[in-house]
């Protein structure tokens, strides 16, 4: 449902558009509004037009759970991710210098996309995150259920806890979820009801990003917090600081903070700000209100 301001509560008036040939760099998956279709498709980006907890498709009311942003599929190796500094925030495949990324440790064995409207500052240090600073992306996030998600699919999910993983000096948290309409998703409430109804999953996940960037030639990657699983009122918390980020993000406010910050770190920011407050821009314009102020924001989690 698109909700005040031209933001979307849910998937339901959403569709995914291909734009260009799959398995090229220029490849990207563009979200668009349905209810445009027939006067020229609107674009919608995942990243921000998405509220973070998702919206009753009926009432327009916020339910106790949040949106997940399907990147890269379970079963699947394709490094899908959302272009965060491109007009749009289409999804594309990842590459460096010039090459398509895939996961060279196989396929991964669970939905993993992120949340909409959060922002791990690359300015900010958590004090549980062994002294590193955010990763300049969207929460990541990793979907348990059974449910074989698509690229830019969105999906109602059920927070269950968090990992802090260290990534090359960087960190950079893991929310694990399970989606909403999941046969067992009445079963799992927290983190350790994950252990409980199916053991070594959690462990598993943490393998999965200790090793993966091994094949390419890195060490492994290190977990913060003694390598635990956090619970569900730990991830609500970081949910809300990287939220807040967010908005600080998208209003300008974190450029204009930058100043006692590197270099290397202020053009990160300023990258992102600028190509980001260009698409705020436009939809401001078409008076669509992002619903920014604290006092009158029904887009910000609930907790």
């Amino acid at each position: 449902m698109e909700n005040r301001g031209g933001s979307h509560g849910s998937f339901s008036n959403l569709q995914i558009d291909n734009d260009g040939t799959e398995g090229t760099l220029e490849y990207r998956l563009q979200a668009v509004n349905k209810s445009g279709v027939s006067s020229g498709k609107k674009n919608v980006s995942l990243w921000h037009d998405i509220t973070l907890v998702h919206l009753d498709d009926e009432t327009d009311q916020p339910t106790p759970y949040l949106n997940f942003v399907n990147e890269i599929p379970k079963f699947s190796r394709k490094k899908y991710e959302i272009a965060t500094d491109e007009e749009g925030n289409p999804i594309k495949q990842d590459e460096k210098k010039g090459v398509l990324r895939e996961f060279k440790k196989g396929d991964i064995f669970f939905n993993y996309g992120c949340l909409p409207r959060t922002w791990e500052d690359p300015t900010h240090v958590h004090p549980d995150a062994e002294g590193c600073r955010g990763d300049n992306d969207p929460l990541d996030v990793c979907d348990i259920g059974m449910r074989i998600c698509s690229p830019g699919e969105v999906r109602p999910v059920k927070v269950l806890g968090i990992l802090c993983m260290i990534d090359e000096g960087e960190a950079d948290w893991k929310v694990v979820v399970i989606d909403a309409d999941d046969k067992w998703a009445p079963f799992f409430n927290d983190i350790d009801d994950v252990d409980k109804y199916l053991p070594g999953q959690l462990d598993a996940i943490r393998e999965w990003f200790r090793t993966y960037k091994i094949p390419d030639g890195k060490p492994p990657n290190v977990f913060g917090l003694g390598e635990r699983f956090m619970d569900k009122a730990y991830a609500l918390q970081i949910i809300k600081e990287c939220n807040q980020s967010w908005k600080e993000l998208i209003t300008g406010e974190k450029e204009r903070s930058m100043k006692d910050h590197s270099a290397e770190v202020q053009k990160l920011v300023r990258k992102l700000s600028k190509s980001n407050l260009v698409d705020m821009i436009d939809h401001m314009d078409n008076k669509d209100n992002l619903a920014l102020n604290n006092d009158d924001d029904v887009d910000a989690p609930a907790f």
